[in-house]
């Protein structure tokens, strides 16, 4: 219940900024702002410390300014939630990550297209949470990861667009389980399909 909580005030925040800009938007050069909502589904590549990660799913809101004609640099937050086929008296433990992400974006057209091509590279300051059930039994804190990501840039409507992209990203951590202190790397392969609005 806590994560879920911790989720809502997140989502209020990112919602609180939206409303903020949609406010100061005419204090700002234009459609150089933009912000992306995107969910999406990840695949582990490898386990998790003992755990063999199930497909997770979650979901990333990403602001980024242009400021160069084709490159802007971007920060966000996200959540990504596996199962996993290790127990602890007969419960299922899950992984969350969650954290925040930043780096450069790249935009350019494809040939005489109106789609265009995304290439995405950055960091990730993100931690692990071990849950049984609603609780949260172990917290790895915070560290440096990375991701690279690759995709289109597909125009919707004025302002609109649709993102679809694959991202590779890596995080390792310490976690503790009892007492038992276990190095991991978080490494997945996410898929999905963003929306965006320019301002």
């Amino acid at each position: 219940m806590e994560y879920r909580k911790k989720l809502f005030q997140k989502a209020v925040v990112i919602v609180s900024i939206i409303a903020l800009i949609g406010v100061s938007q005419s204090a700002l050069a234009q459609d150089r702002l933009s912000f992306e909502f995107r969910p999406g589904v990840s695949l582990a590549t490898k386990d998790l410390g003992d755990a063999d990660l199930k497909t997770g799913f979650g979901f990333e809101g990403t602001f980024a300014y242009r400021f160069m004609p084709h490159l802007s640099v971007y920060a966000g937050w996200g959540w990504n939630k596996f199962g996993s086929d290790q127990e602890i008296n007969g419960t299922s433990l899950d992984f969350e990550e969650t954290g925040y992400t930043y780096g450069l974006q790249f935009i350019h057209p494809i040939g005489d297209s109106k789609v265009d091509l995304l290439i995405r590279g950055g960091g990730l300051a993100n931690h692990i949470e071990v849950e049984q059930g609603d609780d949260i039994i172990a917290d790895s804190g915070h560290g440096f990861g990375w991701q690279l990501g690759a995709g289109l840039v597909i125009p919707l409507a004025d302002k609109w667009n649709l993102m679809p992209s694959v991202r590779y990203r890596s995080l390792s951590r310490d976690i503790e389980i009892e007492t038992a202190t276990t190095s991991v790397d978080l490494n997945y392969i996410s898929a999905g399909v963003g929306i965006s609005r320019t301002f």
